[in-house]
């Protein structure tokens, strides 16, 4: 238990790091960033999926086999992620963007980034809790995920009106909360016999949800057939790094 807390730790802290990824924006012209990201997003998308089908589901159900439970806590953890993004969504406000004040979207950004981190974090600790290796791999799916959407809350926040160091820094605080997702996930190992095998496919639903409902449809706005091309190329890609994880651990 003791590999699994330090492994755990260490991840989300350096998730956490990828929060300050958002200074890009500002060193890298904005057509380049843009250009460049599409294919982070991609790469993700196949990372985020192959972590699903190769990791996370073919190891707890080797060890549970397919049972109703493991089906019903993927869907939970699908329509989570869909009520979060429901109830904790982006608003836009009307008022004029000044020095002395800051857009409520902004904070609702933030709040939203928090719960987001908090899920990452439960979801690399649980994933730890099945072995070293479907920890690293969901550890990698997910900082690959962080770093196209750290880059667009740290824009959302200078547009709300924060200045950039406290872009940085309220990034990086709303980041921190992955720590507390990693630390209830190993609470709950603790408390609850076998909660791997509820928390294991409530992870996977929440990939499945990020992949499927927020990264893909990114892609789907790039019509023009050579990035298109680039796109598949970095999905499989992302696919093939989670396939070369499974032979971490021989």
């Amino acid at each position: 238990m003791i590999k699994e807390v330090y492994f755990s730790l260490i991840s989300v802290f350096l998730v956490s790091l990828i929060s300050f990824v958002g200074v890009l924006s500002l060193l890298i012209k904005k057509e380049k960033l843009k250009n460049f990201l599409i294919y982070i997003v991609s790469f993700s998308a196949g990372a985020l999926f192959g972590d699903v089908f190769l990791h996370l589901l073919p190891e707890i159900i080797e060890k549970n086999g397919f049972r109703i439970v493991t089906s019903i806590s993927l869907l939970l953890g699908i329509f989570f992620s869909f009520l979060l993004e429901k109830i904790i969504c982006w608003r836009h406000c009307h008022l004029p963007i000044t020095k002395n004040h800051i857009h409520r979207f902004a904070y609702m950004n933030l709040w939203g980034d928090f719960f987001h981190n908090f899920i990452d974090g439960m979801t690399i600790a649980v994933s730890y809790l099945v072995n070293v290796p479907v920890g690293i791999a969901t550890t990698l799916a997910v900082i690959f995920h962080e770093i196209p959407q750290e880059i667009g809350d740290f824009g959302v926040l200078l547009h709300g009106g924060f200045t950039i160091k406290k872009a940085l820094i309220y990034n990086f605080l709303s980041a921190l909360a992955a720590f507390f997702g990693a630390i209830l996930s190993l609470f709950l190992n603790n408390q609850v016999e076998n909660i791997t095998l509820y928390l294991v496919p409530f992870a996977a639903g929440n990939f499945i949800y990020i992949a499927g409902s927020d990264l893909i449809p990114e892609l789907h706005k790039e019509v023009e057939i050579n990035k298109g091309f680039w796109q598949i190329l970095s999905f499989i890609f992302g696919i093939l790094i989670m396939y070369s994880l499974l032979f971490l651990g021989e």
